[in-house]
């Protein structure tokens, strides 16, 4: 039965989460009424996960947390709602499992989050200088290889840090992620915090689950790998370790420098070995504190944390992976081939959701609520901007593609080479210096045109800049937008860059290739997909392909050619970025965050 959303909002929130929400009303009149400091009001905003657009005035981008991506029919039915009534008809799932909503007018933003309280959801510390939103493997619980079902510790943890004193005013954001075994979709390897479940050999001879725990890693223009905190953390101490990191940064962080300010420059001005023994004291004595969270969450203890197949990890290639070309000519066979994952261990059936470029109309959040409901699946966002729907037996297949092949979500071509992922860019980005969903759309069809966009084994993701939103380091072919100048004008540009990837508990960041004008950029990644689907071995990764073929400098170099910028006379649409009408001009405002 679908939900009455006025009638859930009519329904009294908790005392304590009702003041929170009068107090962000009556902040924003304020505001409105000239009372309030702007900087002041920055703060508070973003504290409350909304954010100043590019597009300036009273336009803000709200960003709703959901923890390790997990969502329930009423929060889908809720977020389309917003979606129609508040935004543009549409919502965005981001690559840290977030749903962010675009031109909401700040007068509405109150309501926004009244509706998002009364679902279970909030965007408190989505943005700013906060614990951001806590994110875990999309496969948890029905992965045959994990070690540990993370799912009820990365809620635990979630819980656990959201409103605590420690969370609100950090030197910068602060971002922590779970995985449930080595292959590392949680993506644990490049953020503040990274938790891989891991076994280790007790004396008896018998497994002991638990995790290793790695930290101070981060993308951005100067990515850092995370580093290994110790061997392997009990699962009674992963609570108290995680506050110690987060402690730790609080008393350290640069908070004179915001370029500066994240966890992985601390590696760089007092050094690893003093950073860890700094966080393992701070852990050492958090027992003394009121607020120590030692032991296994109740959470944890509640649900449980079996692991949904054998435990054996780590793992030789990732859970789906997928041929180099889909074989099948079936629609349904082909959707199959590309979008079911099978965790042969445990019998778990799981399909991915294709959304483009991560949007979500307000339809198809409808119709995915009911499809939830009706084979009462499990759905979490994935980092990929798509959606894993768990819990299917191989019975509901081919009636799971008919309903979503009627909401344009059942492309056979989740997480292959077409599945380009991006962030918003200079659509509404004050950081951005180009349309970098543009050029996702533009390398989708280029595949297409190719007949390129179901191999597998490749991804590409694009950021607007070199902030790395889109994830452009950790991609076998990755993007960021730059200005360019050629005959004396502005243009758009993009470094690409080769041979990103993790798995392993391991992260190794692409090198650069070649810079490209925008409208080149499609016409390399043809190329590039075409020579790796033409040289590959069977079974052989983007990775061990490229440093067969001589590593990113080289297949750059067979690229060069392209990066040349006509005269403006002769193709002046060089001189326009993707989706716009006008001349190309680099625009950037005031960062208010990051990401």
């Amino acid at each position: 039965m679908a939900l009455d959303v006025r009638e859930l909002r009519s329904q009294p929130l908790p005392t304590d989460l009702e003041a929170e929400l009068s107090r962000y009303e009556a902040t924003v009149a304020d505001y409105l009424a000239g009372t309030l400091d702007e900087d002041v009001f920055r703060v508070y905003r973003l504290n409350n996960g909304v954010y100043g657009q590019r597009q300036g005035g009273h336009n803000q981008m709200v960003r709703v947390k959901i923890p390790y991506g997990k969502v329930t029919p009423e929060q889908l039915e809720v977020l389309a709602h917003i979606s129609e009534t508040y935004s543009r008809g549409w919502g965005h799932l981001t690559t840290r499992q977030n749903v962010q909503f675009h031109f909401v007018q700040l007068e509405d933003s109150a309501e926004v989050l009244r509706l998002l309280a009364a679902c279970g959801l909030t965007s408190r510390e989505a943005c700013g200088d906060t614990v951001r939103n806590v994110m875990g493997c999309h496969l948890a619980g029905a992965c045959p290889y994990e070690v540990v079902d993370i799912s009820a510790w990365a809620d635990a943890t979630a819980q656990y840090l959201l409103r605590h004193p420690y969370a609100q005013r950090l030197p910068r954001k602060f971002k922590i992620n779970f995985s449930g075994c080595a292959t590392d979709c949680g993506q644990a390897m490049f953020n503040d915090v990274g938790v891989v479940a891991v076994n280790r050999t007790r004396d008896d001879g018998t497994l002991e689950p638990g995790f290793k725990v790695v930290f101070a890693g981060g993308l951005g223009a100067t990515p850092h790998p995370a580093q290994a905190l110790e061997e392997f953390t009990a699962r009674e101490d992963l609570l108290p370790t995680i506050e110690a990191l987060l402690r730790t940064f609080d008393h350290y962080g640069n908070r004179d420098n915001k370029l500066r300010a994240r966890m992985k420059w601390l590696v760089d001005t007092m050094g690893i070995d003093e950073l860890r023994e700094r966080i393992l004291k701070e852990r050492k004595f958090l027992r003394g504190s009121v607020s120590w969270p030692g032991g296994i969450p109740g959470l944890v203890t509640e649900r449980g944390d079996a692991p949904a197949g054998t435990g054996t990890g780590p793992i030789v290639g990732a859970p789906g992976a997928t041929p180099i070309k889909l074989l099948k000519t079936d629609p349904f066979e082909r959707w199959e081939e590309a979008n079911v994952v099978r965790g042969v261990a445990n019998g778990t059936v799981s399909a991915y959701a294709y959304c483009d470029l991560g949007d979500i109309t307000t339809s198809q959040f409808l119709a995915l609520a009911a499809i939830q409901r009706d084979f009462n699946l499990d759905i979490r966002i994935t980092p990929r901007q798509n959606l894993a729907m768990r819990g299917l037996a191989n019975g509901d297949l081919r009636a799971l593609f008919d309903r979503l092949s009627e909401i344009g979500m059942a492309k056979p071509g989740a997480e292959l080479a077409r599945d380009v992922v991006s962030c918003p860019g200079a659509d509404t980005c004050n950081l951005a210096v180009t349309q970098s969903r543009g050029l996702a759309t533009a390398i989708g069809s280029a595949l297409d045109d190719a007949g390129l966009a179901e191999v597998g084994g490749v991804r590409v993701n694009i950021s607007g800049c070199t902030n790395s939103c889109g994830q452009h380091h950790i991609s076998d072919i990755g993007f960021f937008g730059l200005e360019r100048r050629a005959h004396g004008q502005a243009a758009p540009g993009y470094q690409m860059l080769l041979g990103g990837h993790l798995g392993n508990i391991e992260v190794e960041f692409g090198d650069k290739a070649t810079k490209l004008p925008a409208r080149n950029a499609p016409e390399a990644v043809v190329r590039v997909v075409q020579q790796f689907a033409n040289e590959r071995n069977a079974g052989e990764n983007f990775s061990g392909w490229l440093e067969r073929a001589g590593g990113a400098q080289k297949v750059g170099t067979a690229l060069k050619e392209l990066d040349v910028f006509p005269d403006p006379s002769e193709r002046p649409e060089f001189y326009v970025d993707f989706g716009e009408t006008g001349p190309y001009v680099s625009e950037v405002g005031d960062s208010e965050c990051a990401t």
